[in-house]
């Protein structure tokens, strides 16, 4: 099945078109629509069933900061400010559902002239307290809140009359979000459920283009989240970050450079999470602003020389030199970033039961690898030398994590999208001269494949962020570039089995 004007990759197929034509803002958010609407268990084909007997897959994933993962969940957190009038009153006994607190008498009541920021007036205690005063936020737009810290978030917040928070005790919280005219103060009230109680907050948007919370919530994405509109966990697939992006938990969001973003792992884990019947494991040990012909460079690379500049091999200590010019030796060496995130892989996969215990008695295998970098090695040199670069890297992983057939997807670089030129073009072009499809390389046929990500860029008027070479932070670039590289994967591993 296919859907007109949309690259095949991103939808219920299984062909990923090298080039496509998403070139403007309204087809790109179309396409997500569709995406949106496609249930990801049934697109991808799934395995005959495994018996528990069967390894656990697991996939390498690494690059630089765009796959350490810079797509926004949401706006930033902020402390509650613009605080007037706050006051709280205690209230006799232990909080009951059927008091009006409203409209009894309490015990005491206490002036806030802080509320907010890290150190806000202490509140009294002993009784039921419920906080009240007005809030007024600089900018308009579709706000969240979180009150409370610790067990003082166990609470019910409402504004300008309107609940918009209650977390029962043992229970998550339940949001209801809220529109905020600039500038304008509104009441609000927040009533304690347990003895703790304090002036702490933060809020967010909820409306900023691009973040996932916005997309979420424009119905977008729907696998992603359950009934409460929580995201979800995928038990079947455990991440591991090393080097950056550290999680070490289910799949879900926060696997990216912080708790609260994403890299293209999400999109990619719930595409392979549903195709096997075993559980999978995704390791991400990736770095950002790094180049493949220094940091990266791979075992075995030798010099090379570029319009009179000798570059580096793997291990040298001096960047480049000329005839005139021998350089000099420097703190770092070619090729240590390769060897930084690749000895902590093997550390893990070499102790294995440790690091999953939950899966001690399964075992593993090296079931793929995902390559998504190029944004440094946007100069003459390195341009020039990336293709050849991105052979050898392909070779030494799978030599030495010891799977000599496992499937290999690249993601071209594509910020700018469709304008992108000069070196990173070459680099772009480099990349996709490497995948098996366009057959310069036939032992890579059925087993390489690059897939496209030009399609995907998104302007920074519509994105969290104005940061071309993050993407700006668009988290629906992060995640049909995840979506690209899932299916790409799912394309090699059906090639891969049906092979004689």
């Amino acid at each position: 099945m296919s859907i007109s004007g949309c690259p095949t990759g991103i939808f219920l197929g299984l062909e990923i078109t090298m080039v496509s034509s998403i070139k403007n803002t309204g087809l790109f958010a179309a396409c997500l629509l569709l995406l949106a609407q496609a249930v990801v268990a049934k697109d991808v084909p799934q395995q005959l069933a495994a018996s528990n007997a069967q390894p656990v897959k697991v996939y390498i994933l690494s690059g630089q900061s765009n796959m350490v993962g810079i797509g926004q969940v949401r706006s930033g957190t902020t402390r509650w400010s613009g605080i007037t009038d706050a006051t709280v009153s205690v209230y006799k006994g232990a909080y009951s559902a059927d008091a009006d607190y409203d409209k009894l008498e309490p015990l005491t009541s206490k002036d806030l002239p802080v509320y907010g920021g890290t150190e806000p007036t202490s509140f009294p205690g002993g009784g039921v307290q419920v906080s009240r005063g007005f809030m007024a936020i600089k900018d308009s737009g579709v706000y969240r809140f979180n009150p409370g810290y610790g067990q003082s978030t166990h609470c019910i917040m409402e504004m300008g009359g309107k609940e918009v928070y209650r977390k029962e005790v043992g229970e998550q919280p339940v949001h209801a979000d809220f529109e905020i005219a600039g500038g304008k103060k509104y009441p609000f009230k927040i009533t304690f459920l347990t003895n703790a109680a304090d002036g702490l907050g933060w809020s967010w948007r909820t409306d900023v283009p691009g973040t996932l919370d916005t997309l979420v919530e424009q119905g977008k994405f729907p696998h992603l989240i359950d009934s409460k509109g929580h995201y979800i966990s995928r038990n079947d697939v455990w991440y591991k970050g090393l080097i950056t992006a550290g999680a070490n938990k289910p799949l879900s969001i926060g696997c990216g450079a912080t708790s609260s973003s994403i890299g293209p792992e999400l999109q990619f884990g719930h595409l392979v999470g549903d195709y096997h019947e075993e559980p999978v494991i995704i390791i991400k040990s990736s770095q950002g602003n790094r180049s493949l012909s220094w940091d990266f460079l791979p075992p075995g690379s030798k010099p090379f020389t570029y319009e009179g500049v000798t570059y580096a091999g793997y291990k040298g200590t001096i960047p480049s030199w000329t005839k005139d010019n021998p350089g000099k030796a420097v703190n770092w060496y070619a090729g240590k970033q390769y060897d930084d995130c690749f000895i902590a892989v093997h550390e893990v996969l070499n102790n294995f039961a440790k690091h999953f215990p939950q899966y001690k008695d399964r075992g593993y295998e090296i079931a793929g690898f995902v390559w998504w970098q190029g944004h440094k090695d946007g100069g003459a040199a390195p341009a020039s030398r990336y293709e050849h670069n991105l052979v050898q890297l392909i070779q030494s992983l799978r030599k030495e994590f010891k799977a000599p057939n496992a499937p290999f997807v690249i993601g071209t670089i594509g910020f700018g999208g469709w304008k992108l030129a000069g070196n990173h073009l070459k680099v772009a072009n480099a990349q996709l001269a490497v995948s098996g499809a366009a057959g310069k390389y036939p032992q890579f046929k059925g087993n390489v494949l690059t897939v496209e990500t030009r399609d995907f860029w998104q302007e920074a008027a519509v994105s969290p962020r104005d940061q071309d070479f993050h993407y700006n932070g668009n988290a629906g670039t992060y995640m049909m570039v995840g979506d690209a590289l899932g299916r790409g994967m799912i394309k090699l591993l059906n090639e891969t089995s049906n092979s004689p």
